[in-house]
């Protein structure tokens, strides 16, 4: 029933890790690996809020024979020699995390990375952590904005892996940090950098992956959290109302989704004739299918075909330092109480009496 558990040394000192958690990419930018990775993302109930029966016939029966193959070639696009964009941009994150967490806490902390879907899987991360020690566990899901069908997700993986260890390790999940001081100023220093060096635009387009509207009927506070984040971006930008729109991308299927959908909104810019505008996507840290593929080359087609000027996509946070600064803030107040590191002759003494007492020395 439990999976197995690492040897136990008495007075160990207990380590802390944080493990971070991205949305999940196929292994390759093909047809077969499209496959069983949209299975396994789509096959989420909380994905896909339809009655399992019918949805399992729609999937198995029409979409996974006929959208792989159409994703492969959206994925095709955006592939580097490293490898899938989003896994890359997310393994460095934890890299960076890891030494500036060490040096700002002076405290050995684990960093590891999981994507919710597909490799590496948050079970595997976890067992990773376990072998290394790990007594104490903090999970930062990459969604600033808490979804259901994101962040939820997470919150679900973790619980059933949890029920897996006989010894599992304390644990905290971040929630969303769609209104966190560090991210909103990492999110206007990369825009601002930006616009010193191209100038600024005439429009900025705030787009968020879209979700269906009735997930905020039922109580998601999704749609509202999205709209925070938009707004005290705006302020940090010192931007007029006139001076951007906040809109939601990545509509899927015939339901109505949150709205302005992002490439209505553009192309009706690009009618206006709009001499130039920037995208920014403040709900991926890290640039993706959906940023790379969708924004900056469908969306950008259909403004310029309706008549727009210039079009620029301004990359995710990915690896800047403000972002990484604050990602270790964000971490840091989520660790209270979990950094002070015990003496090692008080772990070596406490080790000591439990062998006096008895106890198996499995070190």
């Amino acid at each position: 029933m439990f999976k197995p558990e690492p040897l136990y040394s008495h007075g160990r000192i207990k380590q802390t890790a944080v493990l971070i958690v991205n949305l999940g990419t196929p292994e390759a930018p093909t047809k077969e690996a499209l496959k069983p990775y949209l299975r396994e993302f789509l096959s989420d109930p909380r994905v896909v809020e339809i009655p399992r029966a019918v949805w399992w016939t729609i999937l198995n029966g029409y979409i996974l024979n006929t959208r792989p193959a159409v994703s492969a070639k959206k994925y095709a696009q955006i592939w580097t020699r490293e490898g899938s964009p989003l896994k890359r941009h997310t393994e460095s994150q934890a890299k960076l995390l890891q030494g500036f967490l060490v040096e700002k806490s002076g405290s050995p902390v684990l960093v590891d990375f999981a994507m919710r879907y597909g490799n590496p899987s948050i079970a595997e991360a976890i067992d990773r952590l376990k072998t290394k020690g790990c007594d104490r566990l903090l999970v930062i899901p990459l969604y600033p904005q808490y979804a259901a069908s994101a962040s939820g997700t997470v919150f679900d993986s973790v619980f059933d892996c949890m029920k897996t260890l006989r010894n599992p390790p304390e644990l905290r999940i971040i929630k969303h940090f769609h209104d966190h001081p560090g991210y909103i100023e990492a999110l206007a220093a990369n825009i601002s950098g930006y616009w010193k060096k191209n100038g600024r635009p005439e429009k900025l387009v705030i787009s968020f992956h879209g979700v269906p509207r009735r997930t905020l009927e039922k109580g998601d506070p999704y749609h509202c959290e999205c709209l925070k984040t938009g707004r005290l971006l705006a302020t940090a930008l010192n931007l007029p109302e006139a001076g951007y729109a906040i809109t939601f991308q990545s509509r899927f299927g015939r339901a109505k989704w949150l709205e302005p959908y992002t490439v209505q909104v553009l192309e009706t810019l690009g009618k206006q004739k709009c001499a130039r505008v920037d995208v920014v996507c403040p709900g991926f840290v890290s640039d993706c299918l959906e940023t790379l593929e969708e924004i900056n080359m469908e969306v950008k087609t259909s403004f310029m075909n309706a008549g727009g000027g210039e079009f620029n996509y301004i990359p995710a946070l990915n690896e800047s330092e403000t972002w990484i600064h604050a990602l270790t803030d964000i971490a840091m107040e989520n660790l209270h109480g979990w950094l002070d590191t015990p003496d090692p002759i008080d772990a070596a003494t406490s080790r000591e009496r439990a062998l006096k007492m008895g106890a198996k020395d499995c070190s």
